[in-house]
């Protein structure tokens, strides 16, 4: 009966209407009303590759000589020289999923406009604000935007994370590298002006200065452990990443590396003041206390992966991950 049916049906007329039908085992046809199908996603295709490369080549015009500063600043500026990492990082989390974003449909949405209007005034506002910050930050914006209005709400929950590793790239503005640097000085003064006594070394602290039987010692901006704070941190993400495969277990590692680049620190000014007090002044101030940094920046290290093992051991695998 289906067979016969099918060879009944000429013309365009007739191809309309079979296209419009559903013929049942009893040769019955049954109508499907059209607006019932589910709509198909977009997905990657010509049409959509050409808008992106075209909105590419303009971020390449408007960031270029920003981007050019901020890698400069990356070289000059020892506290950010993991920026270069960064975006490195950033590529291989989009080529690592590579296969969910290419599984993930495409849904443009106006809803991202008001995020790239952001972005731009952002941009504008630094530019004539003469605020480095307020530039780099603004890419981070724009790119959100642009995600969410050309390629849709499902495909910025898949870059969320490399879009959000970007930001660590990004150095503080001044005055809020400051508030941070500050109070981190007094407090590796402190604990160090805790530790010399009960080794012996009997010290007088003054703000970030402690007071040694031989010398003083300046816990500078450089000794605040700045340095080994972020750059420990961003390691610590790229570690979780890489080999935790949970969303609290990569937080709790990111977190720990805070007080374990302040311990670190603190180690470090009590060993130059061990040294100052019983070896050579120069000596301590200059080779020991340069190379004592990568020293304990590697035992940092070793601290982290301890403190990973320890909530392997303890806690059970979650599921949830990013």
């Amino acid at each position: 009966m289906q067979h016969n049916v099918l060879e009944t049906v000429t013309g365009s007329l007739q191809t309309e209407r079979l296209s419009s039908t559903t013929l049942l085992s009893s040769g019955t046809e049954v109508p499907v009303e059209r607006n019932s199908l589910p709509p198909r996603d977009l997905q990657f295709s010509s049409g959509v590759w050409i808008p992106l490369l075209l909105l590419g080549g303009l971020l390449l015009a408007l960031y270029f000589r920003i981007g050019i500063k901020l890698a400069t600043d990356w070289y000059n500026i020892p506290d950010y020289s993991h920026g270069f990492l960064v975006p490195l990082f950033s590529m291989f989390l989009i080529w690592d999923r590579r296969q969910e974003i290419a599984e993930t449909p495409l849904r443009p949405s106006w809803a991202g406009v008001p995020i790239v209007v952001l972005g731009l005034v952002t941009l504008v506002f630094g530019v004539y604000g003469v605020d480095l910050f307020t530039t780099r930050i603004s890419f981070v914006i724009l790119i959100t935007g642009i995600v969410w209005t050309f390629l849709g709400a499902p495909m910025l929950r898949q870059l969320r994370f490399p879009l959000a590793t970007l930001l660590l790239a990004i150095p503080f503005p001044a005055i809020l590298f400051n508030q941070i640097t500050f109070p981190l000085q007094l407090l590796a003064s402190r604990l160090a002006a805790m530790t010399l006594p009960l080794l012996g070394v009997p010290v007088l602290q003054d703000g970030n200065v402690i007071q040694l039987p031989v010398m003083k010692l300046e816990v500078a901006e450089a000794c605040s452990g700045i340095r080994s704070l972020m750059s420990l941190f961003t390691l610590a993400i790229f570690y979780g990443y890489f080999l935790e495969k949970t969303t609290l277990r990569r937080v709790i590692l990111a977190l720990a590396s805070i007080p374990i680049a302040v311990a670190a620190n603190v180690v470090r000014i009590v060993g130059t003041g061990l040294c100052v007090q019983y070896w050579d002044p120069v000596k301590a101030l200059g080779f020991f206390h340069e190379f004592s940094g990568w020293v304990m920046f590697v035992i940092s290290l070793a601290c982290l992966y301890l403190i990973h093992l320890a909530m392997r051991a303890a806690t059970p695998r979650a599921e949830v991950a990013l």
